[in-house]
């Protein structure tokens, strides 16, 4: 199945957590601590895996990819601080 929209979560060893942001940065965007989202084609996503399975402990980390057709296929609520937006507000 073609997917074309993806979120990756992700819980890492202290000295592995910059190494796997880098590589999630090249893929998708980063939306809030160890969480990333967006637009994917089916072959970056094959790359990004690839690519977390060689910098992760398999036995000690966690990395979590939710794999969608869309964007357009959820909802999405923020409830506190979107940081995010905050920092846009000062750029």
């Amino acid at each position: 199945m073609n997917y074309n929209y993806a979120f990756l979560m992700y819980d890492v060893g202290e000295k592995r957590v910059n190494k796997v942001f880098k590589i999630c940065k090249k893929y998708l965007k980063h939306h809030q601590n160890s969480v990333f989202r967006g637009n994917i084609t089916s072959s970056k996503l094959i790359s990004l895996k690839e690519e977390i399975k060689k910098a992760i402990n398999k036995e000690s980390d966690f990395v979590t990819i939710i794999k969608m057709k869309n964007n357009h296929l959820f909802d999405e609520e923020t409830i506190g601080s979107d940081k995010k937006k905050v920092e846009s507000i000062f750029i």
